[in-house]
């Protein structure tokens, strides 16, 4: 018996150390949804307080590094929303950050709470999953303070 449990142990041991990445995991919608409501409910809107940029240069130069890592394989480039991201088998069509009518236009803590959260539709909730504060408001002010004011809008 103990021989049988001694093999079960090190037949598992040398599947763990296996140089196979495991499966991909579908998330279902209602483990999506609590993921991003886990995210709202651990946003800091004061923690943007405590962000300080020697320079606007500065946080515009992160937030191009940000941006081209986190955000352009879905929205694309020139952020139009035309990145071609396929996500659980569909291709992701998210709203161009140049349209007139774009939702943060006004909103930098909003731009700031969604790039944080996520939602639903496939965006990631980048403070859970990878991008400090200091990036985030980085990327926001790369977004609205680069991309919208130096390309045409739609």
């Amino acid at each position: 018996m103990t021989r049988s449990i001694g093999r079960v142990i090190a037949i598992s041991l040398f599947a763990a150390c296996s140089n196979e990445p495991p499966p991909p995991v579908q998330m279902t919608a209602e483990t999506r949804a609590d993921s991003v409501g886990i995210a709202s409910m651990a946003f800091q809107p004061a923690a943007f307080d405590t962000i300080a940029w020697e320079t606007r240069q500065l946080a515009i130069d992160r937030g191009s590094v940000v941006f081209s890592i986190s955000c352009s394989k879905c929205h694309g480039e020139s952020a139009r929303g035309n990145g071609g991201f396929v996500f659980q088998g569909d291709t992701l069509r998210p709203p161009s950050f140049m349209a007139t009518d774009w939702r943060f236009t006004d909103d930098p803590m909003g731009l700031r709470k969604q790039i944080f959260m996520g939602n639903v539709a496939g965006m990631p909730y980048w403070g859970l999953v990878g991008l400090k504060y200091r990036d985030i408001d980085a990327v926001s002010v790369f977004i609205t303070e680069l991309l919208r004011t130096n390309y045409s809008l739609n």
